[in-house]
């Protein structure tokens, strides 16, 4: 009988578990591509409804604060939205060769769970209309299946319209 094995637990499974948030880990082939609509590839590749899977956008204000941005994949974020809903008078996305050394997760791996630091953070008000959402297991290859409500509740994350549809 062959042994199944093992999977390395990254940051945000760690995390969870330490919090009691149950979690479903799947795997899927990183083709090393962060193309546009790749989170829509990974979710197809995975089975899943791309609207419940969702992607982990690290933000900036003028101020230097930051806020982290849970939305559908196959949407953009809405700056103006996003940053009412947080109280900033702007946000702006954050360059990407700052995401790793401020977070700790590198581009197609970021997740809302187990940075570095807990930022506020804003998750798409449509993730309430599913029972459990996709988002990255904290590395490329892996995404984790969570209840949005317990997701928010243990990283304290607000749920708001902060969305409009891709160009």
């Amino acid at each position: 009988m062959a042994r199944k094995e093992k999977l390395a637990k990254t940051n945000a499974m760690r995390e969870l578990e330490r919090g009691g948030v149950a979690y479903v880990a799947q795997t899927y082939e990183d083709n090393g591509s962060i193309a546009t609509g790749y989170g829509i590839h990974v979710a197809e590749a995975l089975g899943e409804d791309p609207d419940t899977a969702f992607k982990t956008l690290v933000t900036v204000a003028p101020s230097g604060a930051h806020v982290v941005c849970c939305i559908p994949v196959a949407l953009e974020v809405d700056l103006k939205k996003a940053a009412a809903a947080a109280g900033e008078k702007s946000l702006s996305m954050l360059p990407m060769r700052e995401l790793e050394s401020l977070t700790g997760y590198v581009r197609g791996g970021c997740s809302p769970v187990g940075m570095k630091r807990l930022f506020p953070t804003l998750i798409d008000e449509t993730a309430q209309l599913f029972d459990d959402i996709g988002i990255s297991g904290g590395r490329r290859g892996l995404s984790l299946r969570v209840s949005p409500d317990e997701l928010a509740s243990f990283i304290g994350a607000t749920f708001a319209d902060i969305t409009r549809e891709g160009a």
